[in-house]
């Protein structure tokens, strides 16, 4: 009889262990889904402010909309950069690269540039963006 008292207490005290266990890596488990789903959402926001840019027609943006929607990808870009260990280093890798030819060609536009001529200049690195970002949220099965 005094068997029976001292095996139940075995058996509670490792369901309590494995519960325990089982916690750790299902917080482990969720933290790295929502980290997923955040680098997710930045990317296709990225992706969204990325295609708003590209769509700008260069006979007639003028340089403010194309600073508003270089603004927006550029605040898009410090969100992912924020999740963006989730990503490969060749996909990091490349949409860092694509995110900063784009601020460099930017930075780099002439105070006098017209809407059209930036439109214009920031097509190549528009387009490299959409596609590095197209790239790393198909490979993260965003």
């Amino acid at each position: 009889m005094k068997r029976l008292p001292v095996i139940g207490m075995l058996c509670v005290t490792m369901a309590f262990g494995l519960t325990a266990c089982s916690d750790d890596s299902d917080s482990a488990s969720e933290e790295a889904t929502e980290a997923a789903a955040d680098l997710c959402s930045s990317l296709t926001e990225l992706k969204a402010d990325n295609a708003k840019l590209k769509a700008l027609n260069p006979a007639s943006a003028t340089k403010d909309q194309i600073k508003d929607a270089y603004e927006a990808v550029q605040k898009d870009w410090d969100s992912v950069k924020s999740n963006r260990g989730k990503m490969k280093d060749a996909q990091r890798e490349a949409v860092q690269g694509a995110a900063e030819d784009l601020k460099k060609a930017y930075q780099d536009l002439p105070g006098d540039t017209t809407g059209k001529d930036a439109r214009t200049t920031l097509q190549p690195q528009i387009q490299k963006l959409e596609e590095t970002t197209a790239a790393a949220s198909a490979d993260l099965k965003c």
